[in-house]
């Protein structure tokens, strides 16, 4: 019986052991586990940063490090200038597009000054010798008949003729420069000069060229309405309707004509100004690119 009991002891004893070394062995893996799981996990999450990292730098957008000092843990970042768009409305608020905008009004009231005079034929009717009503109204004193209706009325046909030449060459001049200040405000909307700036030059010398043009170019029109006026058939027309005691065909300068002149010079000063604003342009666009580059080579 003792010796049951002691073999009983030891088995006791032993089976003992094997549980505190199978308890032991379990706690160990276990600890082990976890730190290869939270060893995986830090890996991963290192590798996910470079990832990102890599990303970053290789996107277009990516942020580009500006070096403020040698060390390398002063580097700063700073982001890419935005990409300028193709155009802009808002250009004509600016001081050069109002001016362009002036230049389209002023030669647009040169060509309804011109064309005023131009299209208005003023024949005489000789509705006197209808008879009837038009007789009563239109006829008296004030009235052409027989011959002198026709002679009236072919004076009135070749002073019409005479004296559209001048008005002609001035809305074709006034069309031509409404259309060239509309090409130059198309030009800035759509950032033209901003990108190459020596449009700016070929618009200052154009404008200020146009601007001087406007001098002699009034003075030929009034020089040639002169002419008109002072041609004999002016002259006699203007006999015959006085006879009558018409008013209104004197052979004078009339409203339409001293209006244009009035816009002519406007248009001198509006180009000029323009040529001046243009240079102006031009100067500040070059300090902006220089800005620009100085800046691409610091970075």
């Amino acid at each position: 019986m003792p010796e049951r009991g002691r073999r009983d002891q030891s088995g006791d004893c032993k089976s003992g052991d094997k549980r505190y070394t199978h308890n032991r062995d379990y706690s160990g893996y276990g600890a082990e586990e976890e730190r290869g799981t939270a060893g995986d996990r830090r890996a991963g999450e290192n590798r996910q940063r470079d990832m990102t990292t890599a990303s970053h730098r290789h996107e277009g957008t990516s942020r580009r490090p500006r070096e403020t000092s040698g060390d390398l843990s002063d580097m700063e970042y700073y982001e890419p200038q935005p990409k300028p768009a193709l155009y802009n409305f808002r250009y004509i608020l600016t001081s050069r597009g109002i001016c362009q905008l002036a230049e389209v009004f002023v030669n647009l009231l040169i060509i309804i000054c011109a064309g005023v005079p131009y299209s208005n034929y003023g024949g005489y009717r000789d509705l006197a010798s209808l008879g009837g009503l038009y007789a009563y109204y239109y006829g008296g004193a004030g009235a052409f008949t027989g011959a002198d209706a026709k002679r009236v009325q072919e004076l009135d046909r070749l002073f019409h003729e005479l004296k559209r030449p001048p008005y002609i060459f001035t809305m074709a001049a006034g069309g031509i420069l409404m259309i060239y200040a509309f090409a130059m405000l198309g030009l800035g909307i759509f950032r033209v000069p901003f990108r190459c700036p020596p449009v700016l030059l070929v618009e200052a010398v154009l404008s200020f060229l146009i601007g001087l043009g406007y001098i002699p170019g009034i003075a030929i029109y009034f020089i040639k309405l002169k002419e008109t006026y002072d041609n004999p058939i002016c002259k006699e027309r203007e006999q015959m309707y006085k006879s009558k005691g018409h008013q209104g065909f004197d052979c004078k300068y009339n409203g339409a004509d001293i209006a244009e002149g009035l816009f002519g010079v406007l248009g001198v000063v509006v180009f000029i100004f323009s040529a001046v604003l243009a240079i102006r342009a031009f100067r500040s666009v070059q300090e902006l690119k220089k800005q620009r580059t100085n800046q691409d080579d610091n970075f």
